[in-house]
C-alpha cells in the first residue's frame, strides 16, 4: 500500500506544470529573481500565445526572459520593464491587456456575441411560434380548388 501511495505522489509531481526558466537565467539575488518571475508571468509568449514567457520553452520566450532580467539588473523598475516590452511588442504581449479605447471591442466582443445570439434565438422563437398567415383565396383560386376536389368540397 505505501508503494502505491508513493507512486501516486510521484505521478502527481510529474504532472505539475514545468517552468521553462533555465538555471543559467536565474539571477543570484533572490528578490530580483522573484521580481523577474512576477513580470515574466504577466508577459505572453508570442510564439505559444497562451503561455507566459516564464512557462514557454520557445527561443523568443527565452530571449524575453533574459531581456527582463537584464533590464532589472540595469536598475529599471517593474513598471519600466513592462513598458519597455510593451513598447517593442504592443499590448498583445500582455496576458491581461489594459481596457482602453483600442481594446474596448476586444473586451466587449464576448458580450456582444452573446447578445446577438440571444436576439437571434428570440426572433427565431417568435417566428416559429407565430402561425403562418395565408392570404385569402381569390375567386378564381376557389373555383379551381373546388374543381380539383370535386364534389367533396363544401
Amino acid at each position: 500500500m505505501p508503494r502505491i501511495v508513493l507512486a501516486a505522489l510521484v505521478g502527481l509531481a510529474l504532472t505539475c506544470p514545468a517552468v521553462a526558466v533555465q538555471p543559467g537565467e536565474i539571477l543570484p539575488d533572490a528578490a530580483m529573481e522573484q521580481r523577474a518571475r512576477a513580470i515574466s508571468s504577466e508577459l505572453r509568449c508570442l510564439v505559444c500565445q497562451n503561455q507566459s514567457i516564464d512557462d514557454s520553452d520557445a527561443p523568443l520566450a527565452k530571449d524575453l526572459r533574459v531581456l527582463v532580467r537584464e533590464r532589472l539588473v540595469a536598475g529599471d523598475s517593474d513598471r519600466a520593464v513592462r513598458d519597455f516590452v510593451v513598447a517593442r511588442y504592443g499590448d498583445f504581449v500582455l496576458l491581461r491587456p489594459p481596457f482602453d479605447v483600442r481594446t474596448a471591442l476586444l473586451w466587449a466582443a464576448p458580450f456582444l456575441i452573446l447578445l446577438a445570439a440571444l436576439g437571434f434565438m428570440w426572433r427565431r422563437g417568435r417566428a416559429m411560434a407565430a402561425p403562418a398567415s395565408a392570404a385569402p383565396l381569390s375567386e378564381d383560386e376557389r373555383r379551381r380548388v373546388e374543381r380539383l376536389l370535386g364534389d367533396d368540397a363544401p
